[in-house]
């Protein structure tokens, strides 16, 4: 009988990714919303972010973010919570650390 060892799937996909991010951010009771972000030309892009509304707090994403700009806002409101007491799985944990530094 030989052991065999399960090692973990290499999240590359961006939508898994997003996906995962979501469910951790949900976990932490935050909202998720994707609306339509508009803007003057002038201001400084606004893709979206983290709010605190009577309590419970709301992520808006603009619906036109690229996948990469999605992962960004994602880990970046998921930097306020603390994510050292629950399992993430490792190449998401990674990812995390790279927008905390």
């Amino acid at each position: 009988m030989g052991c065999h060892v399960r090692r973990e799937t290499l999240i590359v996909d961006e939508e898994a990714i997003i996906d995962q991010l979501e469910e951790l951010a949900r976990g932490f009771g935050v909202q998720i919303r994707y609306d339509a972000i508009i803007q003057d030309e002038e201001s400084k892009k606004l893709i979206g972010g983290l709010c605190l509304l009577k309590g419970e707090y709301i992520l808006i994403i603009d619906s036109k973010a690229t996948g990469k700009d999605k992962i960004k806002i994602l880990a970046e409101a998921l930097k306020h919570f603390d994510l050292d007491q629950i399992y993430i799985r490792p190449v998401l944990r990674e990812l995390l650390d790279k927008f905390s530094m």
